[in-house]
């Protein structure tokens, strides 16, 4: 479909994609260009995220600020399906088109679809951009007159959702017909329209006709378009579909040790330590820190560093332990820590684990042998980790990105992050990041000030300076402190140049138990805001920030994360950040908050409150060795003051994740 997600040509229809397929568009005609992406992100829910390029229009009159650039927009649409296609029924959606923003195409439409051989047939019900020929009256109209008509404009400076005008004013019919040709890669499309195109952003535009063709070719993952438009537009577009659960990796990489069924005949003292450390590491990515040996219980502490599903990384390391361990051991007892910090024991039934491992169940599941629990105060006792201190070193590239910008509608920054540090003890440490830029085109910059009117202080919207001013930066180097202070409870604290733009001081506390759904604490953090023009001073603006944190794993939507955050921002403006997180079977997360605050949308400007979205890809996708670990691909459509959280170089969510794992 032109505008992205599912549908005919120019109308969207009530279909839906397969659970998590993500589709990349672009199509082009006379006036217009979309860029737009699609996710199926649950069977029922369908979200599309758009930009849009009106070729007729300049994004603003004044040279200097924007050129020769066309006008961009963007825009959101979602839909819900609220009946599924049945023998006898059809399929029935609801969806809500560009129903966030300044509303080039806002609309919504109720529709039905049902398929009858080879034919699918679509008839919908549409209002806003989809319903301006109103050639059928409008049936909430007939129940309030509140419905007759359609408040026009958006309110605030954009970014809101207008929900005073749902479903009002003109109604129209649309639909068409979709044919499945006996060649399978090629379908055919007829479609009718509502729209009347009088009032479009791009300007009166001429419709020779309602009626509109088109034609699909697939090639692998691949579709092209081809349609012509209101009896006088010719448009094509091409899409590339895969799906966010089935993406994989080739793995270069050993099964699982099998096991023998010899029996051990040796005695504790006669295991090879030298040969179980090394198997461990190398076979099964666990990092063996200490142990303590008892005739028939061994606990074993150590660091996961490259299986990140927790099933293949205890069957593995069990294996071994089978292996190599004599038969009088029947515990084994697998504390993960990171760093020092003891995070999760896995307590093994050995000989259970050794029959299950063995196939000698009707069906095997290792599962049923081992459970998770907090760490037992008999480990702790026996946790005196070695050789923790030490300095450590890691590189990573970056890569940031801003759509949408008035002297390019695309900048980007790309280079590495090169930190280190020094560990004292696994729980204190040093670190730091250098940021280098190697390639960029921030330079197109025409101005490195926000110069929009804000009664608010400047917290964020001078990030141009930050990201402009050097090739070699600073980005962070803090003093921190982190460990399990009780059952259940983590808490840590830090201080130094925490952040791009600040410094300061802060702790936390997490209270998450093992495998719970719930988990809540608080942080606080006394900062201060760094100069762009120097890495080591600072700007005389100070502030205490700070949230209290609840994450819900809720049971009735299954891999999810919901987060509210609750408190005080940069701005001193107070309110909650609501998260929500959706991870698919590759691992991969894809989400979107909003921050609400006490700051009105005038205050606050061009969007009214804070909202963005991200994208997290396990490293693992990217590896022919098992991996863990995960870089977050952010997109904010604009960043002004409010609603701004401090970003802290450690969140103990993060680094607890092993407790109750949701990005994996």
């Amino acid at each position: 479909m032109v505008h992205g997600g599912t549908g005919l040509i120019q109308t969207p229809t009530s279909r839906m994609l397969a659970e998590g397929d993500l589709r990349l568009n672009y199509t082009d005609n006379d006036e217009y260009r979309f860029w737009s992406a699609t996710l199926q992100l649950f069977p029922w829910m369908q979200t599309t995220v758009r930009y849009t390029d009106v070729r007729t229009r300049l994004y603003s009159p004044f040279p200097g600020f924007s050129g020769d650039q066309t006008l961009k927009d963007k825009g959101i649409d979602v839909k819900f399906r609220l009946l599924e296609e049945s023998y006898y029924l059809p399929e029935l959606s609801v969806g809500f088109r560009d129903f966030g923003g300044t509303g080039f195409f806002e609309s919504e439409f109720i529709g039905l679809s049902k398929q009858a051989g080879n034919f699918n047939f679509h008839v919908n019900m549409g209002w806003g951009y989809l319903g301006t020929t109103g050639n059928v009256s409008n049936p909430f109209c007939e129940a309030s007159d509140s419905y007759c008509d359609r408040p026009g404009g958006f309110t605030g400076n954009g970014g809101k959702i207008d929900y005073q005008r749902f479903f009002k004013g003109p109604a129209s019919l649309f639909g068409g017909i979709e044919y499945q040709t006996p060649w399978e890669p090629l379908r055919l499309k007829l479609e009718y329209e509502g729209n009347n195109y009088i009032n479009d952003r791009a300007g009166s535009l001429t419709q020779d006709s309602k009626w509109n063709f088109g034609a699909n070719y697939s090639w692998n993952d691949f579709d092209f378009s081809l349609n012509y438009q209101r009896g006088n537009t010719i448009g094509f577009g091409v899409s590339y579909n895969f799906n966010l659960h089935t993406l994989s990796q080739i793995k270069v990489d050993k099964p699982p040790r099998p096991l023998s069924n010899d029996k051990n005949e040796f005695g504790v003292t006669d295991i090879n330590s030298q040969r179980l450390t090394q198997d461990l590491y190398y076979q099964a990515g666990f990092a063996l820190s200490t142990s303590h040996i008892k005739d028939n219980e061994v606990t074993i502490f150590g660091q996961q560093t490259s299986y990140r599903y927790e099933d293949e990384a205890t069957e593995r390391v069990g294996r071994i332990l089978a292996s190599e361990l004599p038969e009088s051991v029947d515990t084994y007892r697998i504390v993960n820590t990171a760093g020092s910090v003891p995070m999760v024991e896995t307590v093994v039934d050995a000989q259970e684990f050794k029959r299950q491992a063995r196939y000698e169940t009707l069906e095997p599941n290792l599962a049923e042998s081992y459970k998770r629990e907090d760490i037992s105060q008999d480990s702790l006792d026996h946790y005196n980790p070695k050789n923790t201190s030490g300095f450590f070193t890691g590189i990573e590239a970056f890569w940031i990105q801003t759509f949408g910008n008035p002297e390019e509608f695309y900048l980007y920054q790309a280079g590495v992050m090169v930190n280190g540090g020094y560990s004292f003890d696994g729980k204190t440490s040093v670190a730091g990041t250098i940021k280098a830029n190697l390639l960029q085109n921030f330079d197109k910059f025409n101005f490195t000030t926000d110069r929009a009117p804000s009664t608010l202080p400047r917290v964020r919207t001078n990030i141009r300076e930050y990201v402009s001013g050097s090739d070699i930066t600073m980005e962070n180097l803090y003093l921190h402190w982190n460990d399990r202070i009780a059952e259940n409870l983590y808490a840590q604290v830090y201080g130094g140049y925490l952040e791009t733009m600040y410094g300061g001081v802060g702790g936390e506390l997490l209270y998450r138990p093992v495998d719970s759904n719930l988990a809540f604490g608080f942080d606080i953090n006394y900062v201060q805001q760094r100069s762009w023009d120097n890495d080591l001073d600072f700007f005389d603006y100070k502030v205490l920030t700070g949230h209290a944190n609840v994450f819900w794993q809720p049971e009735f939507l299954p891999d999810t994360l919901l987060t509210v955050k609750v408190g005080q921002y940069l701005a001193k403006d107070k309110g909650v950040t609501i998260d929500f997180a959706k991870r698919f079977d590759s691992g991969i997360v894809v989400g979107a908050y909003a921050a609400i605050t006490n700051v009105s949308s005038e205050e606050y400007g061009e969007g009214s409150f804070t909202k963005g979205f991200y994208l997290s890809i396990p490293f693992d996708l990217f590896s022919l060795k098992p991996a863990k670990g995960s870089g977050k691909i952010p997109w904010i459509p604009i960043s002004r003051d409010g609603g701004q959280a401090l970003n802290r170089p450690i969140e103990l969510f993060g680094t607890t994740n092993e407790r109750s794992p949701f990005a994996r």
